[in-house]
C-alpha cells in the first residue's frame, strides 16, 4: 500500500498532523517508538500554557488566534475540557526579556492585557511576591492545556476518520524516490506520497541532511504540597511566569493533590541521546525552584511531591523551524519547538497538513522557515 502520507513521531504536532490529514480522507500511517501520551519525550508532564500576548514575537499571534480555535473544536464532546482559562500573572523587569515582548503583541494585535504594580498584584492575588523593582502583566483569556490528554485527543480523532498508528517502531531511515517517500523501520516498510517528520528530540537524527543546530535540552518539573487556598486554581489563582536575575520560572495553580507545578523555563543540561534520558532528580535544579518560590511563593510547601524529567529541542533563534525539505518537496517538518510549542501543536499540524494534503496553506508562517538561517550565496 502507497499511503498518502506518513508522519514520523505522534506527540504533540505529529498526533495534530495525523488528524487534520485523515479527517480530509487521507490515507495516513502515524510511526512512533513509544506508545501514545507517553512521557519519554516533550508532550508531557500533565499541564502546559498557552497564551495569546507572546512575549517571543508577534508573529506568533495569528497562529494563535487558530490554536483557540482548534483546541475549542478538539474538546467538543468531551466531558471534561482540555483548555482552561487561569489568566496568566508575568512579572519581571519593565526594560527585560518578557514584559516588553508582552506589551508589544499586544499593541500590535489590540489583546486584551492589564498592567500591574507590585502593590496590585499583591491585593489582587494574595501569596504571590512582587520585589518593587518588577512589574506585572495579567492576561485573563490565558490558560492551560492538560497536555497527555491533547494529544490522546488529537490520536482518538485520526484514528476515528481512518488513519493507522504503529507504535514501537524507531525509524531507521527514509528515503525519497521520485513521487514517494520510503521508510523503514528495524522490521518494516512503508511507502507514501508524502512524508511528515515531527520527531522532537529525535528530529536532527531524522533530517541529518539538513544540518539543523538543534540542542536537546533535559529540563526538570517538580510539584509541591500546599495546604494555600491562595494558589488553588479553583479559588482564582493564575499561572504565573517569572523573570528575575535567577532566570525565568513558571508554574501552575494546584489542580490536583500534586499541589502546585512550578519549572525553571531558563536553563538545562544537554542531552546527547535522548533515547537514554537521566531522568533522575538534580538537585541544583531542585535547590533554584525551591529558593523561586521561596521568595515569590512563600505560601507553597517545600514538601516535594512530583517530579519529571522531559527534552525541550532548542533552534538557534528559539523560533519553531516549519517548513518544506529543500531538495525533497514531498517531505515536510516541524522541529526546534524551543520549549514554548506545545500550545501551537494543533495549528502547526494543521499547517503540515494543508502543505502535504493541498500543496500550500494560508497561514503566516514565513517567519518560521529553515531559509532564516542560510547564508545568502
Amino acid at each position: 500500500m502507497i499511503y498518502d502520507a506518513i508522519v514520523i513521531g505522534t506527540g504533540g504536532v505529529g498526533s495534530a498532523a495525523l488528524y487534520h490529514l485523515a479527517r480530509r480522507g487521507a490515507s495516513v500511517l502515524g510511526l512512533d517508538r513509544f506508545s501514545p501520551g507517553h512521557d519519554r519525550g516533550s508532550s508531557h508532564g500533565q499541564t502546559r500554557i498557552i497564551r495569546k500576548a507572546y512575549f517571543e514575537h508577534p508573529d506568533y499571534v495569528p497562529l494563535l488566534d487558530r490554536a483557540y480555535e482548534l483546541w475549542a473544536e478538539l474538546e467538543q464532546g468531551r466531558s471534561e475540557p482540555l483548555y482552561h482559562q487561569t489568566g496568566l500573572l508575568q512579572v519581571g523587569p519593565a526594560d527585560g526579556l518578557v514584559l516588553p515582548g508582552v506589551l508589544e503583541s499586544a499593541r500590535e494585535h489590540d489583546l486584551p492585557v492589564e498592567s500591574l504594580t507590585a502593590a496590585e498584584v499583591t491585593e489582587r492575588f494574595p501569596g504571590f511576591v512582587v520585589p518593587e523593582a518588577l512589574s506585572a502583566v495579567f492576561e485573563e483569556q490565558a490558560g492551560y492545556l492538560l497536555v497527555e490528554e491533547s494529544v490522546m485527543a488529537h490520536i482518538e480523532h485520526a484514528r476515528r476518520h481512518g488513519a493507522e498508528l504503529r507504535t514501537g517502531r524507531p525509524v531507521t531511515r527514509w528515503q525519497s524516490s521520485g513521487d514517494t517517500v520510503v521508510v523503514e523501520t528495524e522490521t518494516d516498510r512503508f511507502e507514501a506520497r508524502n512524508l511528515i517528520v515531527t520527531a522532537g528530540a529525535w528530529a536532527a537524527r531524522l533530517l541529518a541532511n539538513l544540518d539543523l543546530e538543534l540542542e536537546v535540552q533535559r529540563k526538570h518539573l517538580h510539584w509541591y504540597a500546599n495546604a494555600e487556598p491562595n494558589y488553588r486554581s479553583a479559588r482564582g489563582a493564575p499561572i504565573f511566569l517569572y523573570e528575575v536575575p535567577a532566570g525565568i520560572f513558571y508554574g501552575f495553580p494546584q489542580i490536583d493533590d500534586f499541589g502546585v507545578k512550578v519549572a525553571e523555563h531558563t536553563g538545562g543540561e544537554p542531552v546527547a541521546d535522548p533515547s537514554s534520558l537521566d531522568r533522575s532528580l538534580d538537585e541544583q535544579d531542585q535547590l533554584r525552584v525551591e529558593q523561586f518560590l521561596k521568595f515569590h511563593l512563600p505560601g507553597v510547601s517545600a514538601i516535594s511531591t512530583r517530579h519529571e524529567a522531559c527534552m525541550y529541542t532548542m533552534s538557534p533563534d528559539e523560533h519553531f523551524i516549519v517548513d518544506r525539505h529543500p531538495h525533497r518537496d514531498n517531505v515536510l517538518f516541524a522541529a526546534g519547538l524551543s520549549g514554548h510549542g506545545f500550545k501551537f501543536t494543533p495549528v502547526l499540524g494543521e499547517i503540515l497538513a494543508d502543505l502535504a494534503h493541498d500543496g500550500e496553506t494560508s497561514y503566516p508562517y514565513e517567519f518560521l522557515k529553515l531559509h532564516r538561517f542560510r547564508q545568502p550565496a
